[in-house]
Order: C-alpha cells, then structure tokens, then sequence
C-alpha cells in the first residue's frame, strides 16, 4: 500500500488528522501527518516561503515513508501538496486536494490585503489566537458538521504559535499553481464542501476540468473543516479513491 502523507490547514497542525490516521492505519496503510514548519514541535524555516516549505516536505516524505507517497491537503495544505508536486514530483504518487484552490490570488491584490488585515488585525489588537480561533470556526462549519469537529478545530487554532500564523497567512498569499494543473500527472482526487465558503465547490470544480483524468467528490453539508467536519464520509471519499487506483 502507498503511504498516505497528511497536510493541515493554516490553523490546524497534526492533530487535524487524528480521525484519519486511525481510519487508515487499521487497513494497513502507513500514515504521517506532519507539523509544518514553525507548527507543533516543528523547527521553523527562514525565509518563510514555498520553496522551503516544500522542500521540508520531500525531506520528510523521504524520512517517513522511504517512497513516493499519496499527499492528501487541506486548503493551505492543499497548496503545499500541489507546490511539492511542482518541485518534487518524484516523491509524489498521488494527490488529493481538499477544500482548497489552485491560487490565492496575488500577493499584492486588493483582496490580499484585505485577507491579510482581516486575520492578521485581531493579532495586532492584542487578542491571542485561542480568541480569533473562537471567533473564526464557527463560520467555516456546515450544515451537517460534526461538533467535536469544530471543537478540535478551535483548540488547534488556539496552539498556533501567534509569529508561525502571521507567516503562515502570509505564505498563502505567495501561491499560483494554475499553470500546473493540466500538467499534473498523478492520479488525483479532490474533496469539496457543499456548504464551504472559503474554497467553493464551484472553484473546485474548475481545478477539476484542468487537471487530467481528475475526480471530484462534494460532501453535502460540509464546510471549510473537511475532515474534521465530516470524517465518515471524508473517509469513505478517500478510502474508494485509494482502492480505485490501487494505492
């Protein structure tokens, strides 16, 4: 079996895929989420871009699993997987994006600014990030979430390091991978969130048409929280891809 490589969101660390990984690993699959760097116990990187996220992750790719692994992303971890594929492509046997995008947008565009004022602000006021995260999550779950989903989702939030998350909003900003999509290779799935705002299933559906063979999954009722929100079916989407192909 192919191991099965977890990325987390901007606000999330490995802990995110705890559902996962337990899913995974009772049918034999070697499983790793990672801490990106500057998360958990994670040693940050400097300067704080996309080439050395990246290259964090082939390296720990390469410690982990010893193999081309299956990169399975959650929105900014989404971003991170297509950048690796991009850089390391030989480390990669299979992606599968979720609740993501192929671009932020540009770094120096208006609604860059305004994103990075909007999470970065409460920051700046003096609020910690156990206050943004209480104020945040609420608005990323769906109409069918799973409330220990958005619970854990607040408490991840809460732990990340106040420096790592204004490097890490940041960091999305830089991302534009649009180009790489019809040059993608690798079988590839991607899960959207019928009820998510912040990476529309419509966004999601225009990756699909570009990339070649790719698949799609909607999950009704399901927000920005992906596989926190709804693990049984998050699971299910991944499980039949996995099979599908043989991984």
């Amino acid at each position: 079996m192919t191991p099965l490589v977890f990325l987390h969101g901007v606000g999330g660390g490995q802990a995110a895929w705890d559902d996962q990984r337990a899913f995974f690993a009772a049918r034999g699959y070697g499983t790793h989420a990672w801490d990106q760097p500057g998360y958990g116990d994670a040693p940050a990187v400097e300067p704080y871009d996309l080439e050395r996220i990246a290259a964090a992750l082939r390296a720990t790719i390469e410690r982990e699993a010893g193999r081309p692994a299956v990169l399975v992303g959650h929105s900014m971890g989404g971003f991170v997987a297509q950048e690796t594929y991009a850089r390391h492509p030989e480390w990669v046997r299979a992606l599968v994006l979720c609740f993501t995008s192929a671009a932020f947008g540009g770094s120096g565009s208006d609604f860059a600014r305004q994103f990075i004022a909007a999470r970065i602000g409460p920051l700046d006021a003096g609020q910690r990030m156990a206050d943004i995260a209480a104020a945040l999550m609420p608005s990323m779950r769906g109409a069918g979430s799973n409330p220990d989903g958005l619970a854990r989702a607040e408490r991840l939030m809460g732990r990340v390091p106040p420096e790592t998350y204004r490097k890490a909003v940041a960091l999305l900003t830089t991302f534009d991978r649009r180009a790489l999509l019809p040059e993608i290779r690798v079988p590839t799935l991607l899960i959207a969130g019928g009820d998510d705002k912040t990476a529309p299933a419509s966004v999601m559906q225009r990756m699909v048409a570009r990339i070649p063979g790719a698949e799609f999954v909607m999950l009704e009722g399901c927000g920005h929280l992906g596989p926190m929100d709804q693990p049984e079916a998050f699971n299910a989407a991944l499980l039949e891809f996995l099979q599908r192909h043989s991984l």
